[in-house]
């Protein structure tokens, strides 16, 4: 690789935050109606100083921001810190960048959730083995207890069978 190559940022939307969020910052202003000191009083009545001259200078490039400021930024817009700083065109979607934090939270949650389930059922599985005078009654009762649990969920989530 030449030294060009190496001084090159990376490409993607998740490694450019700070442009992300320099963008998002004017459009979430400009879709308020808000003038850039609109923004630093809300910004100094949240408890972030700054001043009008510095949203112009973040927005437009001339000025890093740093985390307490996103912090702030994020907090008076109402939106998370990783929708702030996510793809300026998801975000103009409405809640698409929402609805992709909670997407991935539940996808986190699901992977933990049969991690444990992977954990339990080796840990039972290695005490019938121990046990194997009692294995075919644990395996029925583990059974029925799944499929009583499964029908509970699905009608919570889908109401109640339908009448034959």
């Amino acid at each position: 690789m030449s030294d060009d190559e190496h001084d090159e940022e990376p490409e993607g939307v998740l490694l450019k935050g700070e442009e992300n969020a320099a963008k998002r910052i004017k459009a979430e202003r400009d879709q308020r109606g808000w003038s850039t000191t609109t923004l630093s009083d809300r910004l100094n009545e949240a408890g972030y100083e700054m001043n009008p001259s510095g949203v112009w200078r973040i927005e437009n490039g001339k000025r890093r921001i740093n985390l307490d400021e996103a912090i702030g930024f994020a907090e008076v817009f109402g939106v998370s810190l990783s929708n702030l700083v996510g793809p300026p065109g998801l975000a103009a979607a409405g809640r698409t960048m929402e609805l992709i934090d909670t997407v991935v939270a539940a996808s986190a949650a699901a992977q933990r959730a049969q991690h444990a389930y992977r954990r339990a059922t080796a840990e039972l599985t290695a005490y019938l083995d121990e046990h194997p005078d009692i294995r075919e009654a644990a395996d029925v009762m583990v059974s029925n207890a799944i499929a009583e649990s499964t029908m509970k969920i699905n009608q919570e989530e889908f109401g109640p069978p339908p009448q034959a």
